[in-house]
């Protein structure tokens, strides 16, 4: 695979989006738990082929809210669209329209590389067929032929990263959800994988990932900041660093912190 080293002034001009189609909208979502409000009062849209940033400490409430656009959890209230299907009563058809890839490896480590590949393939419904040319397309283009036949288990970890995210893909969902996708790897890897979400993105497949590296929110088209809960901020890397008057993501991150903490 290409190495190509992410130049943040051309993502403007390469992140290219539409608004004229919004693939998930969320207004006024609460999710409680008992008594403890997880996400209040969330609202938000994003677009096809827009690369979403969605960031926040452990505890902001991030996880629970993508169980919800995900279909594996229900809001306690507000509506919710998600690529064209109703948040309550369409789970399992959006479960069909996503692609999703955890914060921990989720490929089969006692399966080969194609095993794994045409695996994923039959749970996504593809035909024998299809499943064969994108096997052999996929293993092609991450140029994965010497180790095709290879567990999983035995590959170095950026391989079963870019892997992983190939497969979350495989069925071209409209959406895509990455929970902290580069956990772990090299700065290589790293800007390797992010040129594999600009490709995504370019074939009009909208992502959503969250992540604790700073940089890669200075990556996305847009980034939500989520804070006990609730959406601190939403807008461009750019416009969010304007507003709060710095120069980089981790910046306004820490200025948002401190806010909530001195008004306690």
């Amino acid at each position: 695979m290409t190495t190509q080293l992410i130049n943040k002034s051309e993502i403007a001009a390469n992140g290219k989006f539409s608004k004229a189609e919004t693939v998930i909208s969320v207004n006024n979502l609460y999710k409680k738990f008992g008594d403890f409000v997880a996400n209040d009062n969330l609202s938000f849209d994003v677009y096809k082929g827009e690369i979403f940033g969605f960031l926040g400490a452990n505890g902001a409430g991030k996880t629970t809210a993508i169980r919800i656009l995900c279909g594996l959890s229900k809001p306690t209230s507000g509506k919710l669209n998600i690529a064209g299907f109703d948040g309550y009563k369409d789970t399992e058809k959006i479960k069909k329209s996503i692609g999703y890839m955890s914060q921990k490896f989720s490929l089969y480590e006692d399966l080969t590389v194609v095993e794994n590949i045409r695996f994923y393939g039959g749970i996504y419904g593809l035909s024998r067929k299809e499943i064969k040319l994108r096997t052999e397309k996929l293993v092609e283009k991450l140029n994965l032929e010497e180790v095709k036949d290879k567990l999983i288990k035995d590959l170095p970890l950026g391989w079963r990263q870019k892997l992983a995210f190939s497969v979350a893909i495989l069925h071209e969902p409209k959406i895509v959800f990455l929970d902290e996708p580069t956990g772990g790897v090299d700065p290589i890897t790293r800007r390797q994988f992010w040129d594999m979400i600009y490709e995504a993105a370019n074939n009009g497949i909208t992502v959503f990932v969250t992540t604790h590296y700073m940089d890669e929110a200075e990556y996305c088209n847009r980034v939500s900041i989520m804070v006990d809960g609730k959406i601190a901020a939403l807008d461009t890397p750019d416009g969010l660093m304007k507003t709060f008057s710095v120069h980089t993501m981790e910046e306004v991150f820490l200025k948002l912190a401190r806010g909530v903490n001195n008004n306690e």
